[in-house]
């Protein structure tokens, strides 16, 4: 089994964080430490930022179990749009951008493409059953690997922040993962 966590609500909530180390609020990381008592794991991953971190340590600290940091489950890079607000970019650029982030990426950030590659490699190294603490891009990203989904279908999927994703995952078929439960 595999889970799918994205972060707490972090100090700047709303804006494009990307790369953006924000630290986590604390009533979101309560939030989440609750909601991943109920899901059955062995390891805990997570990404690099203290978002996801720090969510990590303590979830995997009360199970007794261990807890990985890749870099791989990060966010995807805004590039100069990192720590803004959406409202205040130029509406045309981020049309372009939500409406095909391989060919109109933020300025000097990161096509959707490259969020694949990465979080595709990130999955293939999970082996076991695992609770991967990340961000909404990098979820986004794994169920277009082990679901099949193009960009709209999985731009689709509402994920708040605390938001879990339950996928059954059989090895050797990379593209055959069973949605087991989904929770918001």
């Amino acid at each position: 089994m595999l889970h799918l966590m994205r972060h707490g609500v972090p100090e700047g909530a709303g804006r494009l964080l990307g790369h953006c180390d924000a630290p986590p609020e604390a009533a979101g990381i309560a939030a989440c430490v609750e909601r991943a008592r109920a899901l059955d794991f062995g390891r805990v991953v997570t990404s690099d930022l203290s978002r996801a971190t720090a969510l990590g340590a303590i979830v995997a600290r009360e199970r007794g179990i261990a807890h990985g940091v890749d870099a791989r489950w990060r966010e995807l890079h805004f590039g100069r749009w990192e720590g803004a607000d959406p409202a205040e970019l130029p509406g045309d650029a981020l049309a372009r951008f939500r409406e095909d982030p391989n060919g109109f990426p933020p300025p000097d950030g990161e096509r959707w493409m490259d969020l694949l590659a990465r979080v595709g490699a990130a999955l293939a190294d999970l082996t076991e059953p695992a609770l991967v603490i990340c961000h909404a891009g990098a979820m986004r990203a794994a169920l277009t690997h082990l679901c099949g989904f193009d960009l709209r279908q999985g731009w689709a999927v509402d994920l708040p922040y605390g938001a879990v994703l339950s996928l059954r995952v059989w090895p050797g078929e990379p593209l055959s993962a069973q949605i087991t439960g989904l929770a918001s």
